[in-house]
C-alpha cells in the first residue's frame, strides 16, 4: 500500500516536471523576444553612403531608415519606411532611378524571415516578424534610441563621414 503511494507520488511529481519545464522554457524564450538590442547602424546597408564626390549624400535617409528596421513593427510600417527611403534619397539626389533601385533593393531584401542583420526588426531576436510593438517596447525603444542619441551625438554618418547633411534622428 505504502509503496503504490510513493510510487504515484514519483508519477506525479513526474508529470507535473514534464509539465512545468517546457512552461518555464517557453517563458524564458518569451522574455528574451522582449529585449531589444542596443541600436546600432552601418548606413546604407551592402549600398554606399552617398557619391565620390559627398560620400553621405543619402546617409541619414538610410539611419532614419535602419531605425525603422531596428525597431520593427508591421508590414505596413516596414512599406511606410520604405517609402521613406525611396523620398529621402529622391529628395536629397532628384535622382528617381537611385530612390528606385533603393527602394526594391531594400523590399527584396530586408524581409523579417531573412536571418541578416539588416532584416526588419533586426533589433529582436529572429522570428519576430510584423508584430506590433507593444506600449512597453516602443517605450523601451525610446530609451534605447535616447541612449544611442547621448553616446553618439554626431550620429553615424557623421562620425564616419564628417557628413554635415544633419537630420533629426526621430
Amino acid at each position: 500500500m505504502i509503496k503504490d503511494i510513493l510510487l504515484r507520488t514519483r508519477l506525479a511529481s513526474l508529470g507535473l516536471l514534464l509539465v512545468i519545464i517546457p512552461l518555464v522554457l517557453v517563458c524564458h524564450t518569451a522574455a528574451m523576444a522582449a529585449v531589444i538590442s542596443d541600436f546600432s547602424s552601418d548606413g546604407c546597408s551592402l549600398f554606399p553612403d552617398g557619391t565620390i564626390t559627398d560620400r553621405a549624400k543619402w546617409c541619414d535617409c538610410c539611419l532614419q531608415h535602419d531605425i525603422s528596421y531596428w525597431r520593427g513593427g508591421t508590414e505596413e510600417e516596414r512599406k511606410q519606411a520604405d517609402a521613406a527611403l525611396r523620398d529621402c534619397v529622391l529628395a536629397r539626389t532628384g535622382d528617381k532611378a537611385l530612390a528606385e533601385t533603393m527602394y526594391l533593393g531594400v523590399r527584396a531584401g530586408g524581409h523579417p524571415v531573412f536571418p541578416n542583420w539588416y532584416r526588419w526588426a533586426y533589433g529582436w531576436n529572429y522570428g519576430r516578424g510584423y508584430r506590433p510593438l507593444t506600449e512597453e517596447e516602443l517605450e523601451t525603444v525610446r530609451v534605447k534610441l535616447d541612449e544611442y542619441r547621448r553616446n553618439h551625438p554626431k550620429g553615424y554618418c557623421e562620425e564616419k563621414h564628417g557628413a554635415s547633411q544633419k537630420k533629426e534622428v526621430k
